[in-house]
C-alpha cells in the first residue's frame, strides 16, 4: 500500500509539473504578443558556443522594416503563410509524397515554425524537437496575428554568423537601415536563410545567386506587395 501510495505522489507531481510549466510556455508566448523578446534561444546558443565573438542584434518594429522583407521571405520559406494555422498541413504531405517517390526529404517548416524554433528550441532534426515545434507553432498561432509572427521571425532570424534580425543584416551587408531594402536586396537577405552559415550575403555562390532570381520571381507572381496587406 505504501509502494502504491508513493507511486500516486509521484505521478501526481509529474503531472503538477507538466501542467505548470504547459501554463508557463503559454504564458510567456502571450507576453510576447506584446513585449519584444530580449533574445531567443538561438542567440543565446551562439553566444555560449563562441563567446568571444560578438553578435549583432537591433530590434525594429515592423513599421521600420521594408515590406520587399516581409513578402521576401514569405516567397522563400512558406507561400501559404497568410493561410495556414501555424503548420502547413498540405505542405508536409507534398514532402513525404515527394520522399515516398523516391526524392530527397525536404523540409516543410512554416516561417511560424521557424519562429517557433528559433525564440525557444535547438537546432536539430530530432522527431522530438519537431513535434514540439508544431504545437508551439499551433500555439503562437492562435495567439498572435500573423504580422507579429512575421515580425519576430525577421527580429529574430540569423542571416549570417552572429547577425540576428533583418536591421542588423540590412546595416552588415548594406549600410543601410532595414526600411530602406529594396527588392533585390530583400531577396539576397532571403535567399541565404535555409542555412546562414553556409550561405553567404556578401559573396554569394551560384546556387544564392539562382535562389535571389527565383525569390524575385516568385515576390512577382503571388502578386507582389498586394499578398500581405490584408495582415
Amino acid at each position: 500500500m505504501a509502494k502504491a501510495s508513493l507511486v500516486r505522489k509521484s505521478l501526481r507531481v509529474v503531472a503538477l509539473t507538466f501542467v505548470g510549466l504547459i501554463a508557463l510556455v503559454l504564458l510567456v508566448i502571450l507576453l510576447f504578443r506584446f513585449v519584444n523578446p530580449p533574445t531567443s534561444a538561438f542567440m543565446l546558443g551562439y553566444l555560449m558556443e563562441s563567446p568571444r565573438q560578438s553578435l549583432k542584434h537591433e530590434w525594429v518594429p515592423m513599421s521600420e522594416i521594408s515590406p520587399w522583407m516581409s513578402l521576401a521571405v514569405v516567397a522563400s520559406e512558406d507561400q501559404r503563410f497568410p493561410h495556414h494555422r501555424g503548420v502547413d498541413v498540405d505542405a508536409i504531405r507534398k514532402a513525404v509524397s515527394e520522399y515516398k517517390a523516391g526524392e530527397g526529404l525536404r523540409g516543410a517548416s512554416t516561417i511560424t515554425q521557424q519562429t517557433a524554433k528559433n525564440l525557444f528550441l535547438w537546432n536539430d532534426r530530432s522527431f522530438v524537437r519537431k513535434v514540439i515545434e508544431a504545437g508551439l507553432a499551433v500555439t503562437i498561432n492562435g495567439l498572435w496575428p500573423k504580422q507579429r509572427v512575421l515580425e519576430v521571425y525577421l527580429n529574430i532570424a540569423e542571416f549570417g554568423p552572429g547577425i540576428y534580425g533583418v536591421e542588423a543584416a540590412s546595416q552588415a551587408y548594406f549600410g543601410k537601415p532595414a526600411r530602406h531594402l529594396s527588392q533585390a536586396q530583400a531577396a539576397r537577405l532571403a535567399a541565404v536563410l535555409p542555412n546562414p552559415n553556409v550561405l553567404s550575403v556578401n559573396s554569394p555562390s551560384a546556387y544564392v545567386q539562382d535562389r535571389v532570381v527565383w525569390i524575385q520571381r516568385q515576390m512577382d507572381q503571388l502578386p507582389g506587395l498586394r499578398y500581405l496587406e490584408g495582415l
